[in-house]
């Protein structure tokens, strides 16, 4: 089988889709089939990835909003791409303009929409969901729900990473839409990573004592990840118990995220940690991951976070709330500093021995990047053979 996936997210500076990418280059040719992402780049390229797995850049135009990104742009080419490559089995990676192209492509392949992004959670709720409820910011947004549903009927499956975001979509008529969780994309994750001597020293950073509780958070700087709120939250649970918060990652709203920092001694922020081995020991010698952004298609940060038996504290909304596992850390209200906040103070007070004894024997259950890849294999073969009896 020869998947290719129209990747309009993707982009080699990092991010969750590159680490997404990066294991399906890995693991899909050991599981027999061959894979090539198809990605907007500087210039038309091929990258080979050894057997069965290459990255073919088509010459793109630079995102406005972040220029690390490209978004293809010349439809003839991409549709070129796709009738070169004859694939069988077609993924677009986004559900903007790129997906349209491919349910234009005159093609025979099977056709799968996998939704990487949850646009209504991270632009349209988080915007407007402060002062009107839900069925009105969709009705509102009948656009692009008009446009999902006209997808849905130009493929056939469209894969989203959590229970919520399936059933939200078929809600709305999108009726296929079905659930693949994804997985943790290496095996490194451990329990056994735990470092007691890095706690203290990361504590120390924050200007605190071993005694008091350390927070952790990763991931891209952009306004939806709501890390201002975060800051917020963790200065306002600091009023009533030590806390500290290493904050780890980069991207296009560093800035406002140092200003809003204004050098509070409890908050450090670090940038990406490339080193994936040291990132497994912080997350398995902190206290607890704080997340902000309900608008997670999957989490891959709160399931490294289980796989590394840190608890979690993470919003009521989006695919990191599918990592919590009871006992094993806390929701809050999505999108509220002050709940946050309240979370982080419940926390404090708890047994964290008890907590994290949990969390070490929720580890055992992580799920894999590699089951994702298998059940997405047996999905695909299904659809091709439903095809193949319909011929």
């Amino acid at each position: 089988m020869h998947i290719v996936d129209v990747c309009a997210f993707y982009t080699p500076h990092g991010g969750g889709v590159k680490t997404y990418v990066e294991r399906k280059l890995a693991v899909l040719p050991q599981m027999g089939a061959t894979i090539t992402i198809l990605a907007p780049g500087k210039h038309d390229a091929t990258e080979e990835r050894g057997d069965g797995a290459c990255i073919r850049y088509l010459r793109a135009p630079s995102f406005p909003l972040d220029r690390r990104y490209r978004y293809f742009d010349d439809e003839a080419a991409l549709h070129a791409a796709l009738s070169d490559l004859c694939p069988d089995v077609v993924e677009a990676s986004s559900p903007w303009s790129s997906a349209s192209m491919v349910a234009r492509w005159n093609g025979r392949a099977v056709r799968s929409l996998v939704m990487h992004a949850d646009p209504l959670s991270a632009y349209a709720y988080r915007w407007f969901g402060s002062i009107m409820p839900r069925p009105w910011i969709d009705r509102a947004f009948g656009t692009f729900w008009r446009h999902l549903r006209r997808l849905d009927a130009d493929f056939d499956t469209i894969l989203c990473a959590n229970a919520s975001l399936t059933d939200r979509l078929r809600r709305g008529g999108v009726v296929h839409a079905r659930t693949n969780p994804m997985g943790v994309a290496d095996r490194i994750f451990t329990p056994i990573l735990r470092d007691t001597a890095l706690r203290r020293q990361m504590l120390a950073r924050c200007g605190l004592p071993e005694d008091a509780l350390l927070l952790l958070g990763v991931g891209r700087f952009a306004a939806e990840k709501r890390w201002p709120m975060v800051i917020d939250a963790v200065r306002r649970a600091s009023r009533n118990c030590a806390v500290g918060l290493i904050l780890i990652g980069d991207g296009p709203e560093r800035r406002l995220i140092q200003r809003h920092h204004a050098a509070d001694p409890h908050v450090r922020i670090m940038p990406p940690v490339h080193d994936r081995p040291y990132l497994a020991r912080l997350l398995a010698s902190a206290d607890a991951l704080v997340h902000g952004c309900e608008a997670e298609t999957f989490g891959m940060i709160a399931a490294e976070a289980r796989a590394s038996g840190l608890p979690i504290i993470v919003p009521d909304q989006g695919g990191a709330r599918d990592q919590l596992v009871p006992g094993a850390g806390l929701l809050y209200d999505a999108g509220s500093a002050q709940g946050l906040a309240e979370a982080i103070l419940r926390f404090s007070a708890m047994n964290r021995d008890a907590i994290r004894e949990t969390a070490m024997e929720a580890a055992e259950g992580t799920r894999f990047i590699e089951h994702h890849f298998r059940d997405l294999l047996r999905h695909y073969d299904a659809l091709a053979e439903g095809e193949r009896r319909a011929a």
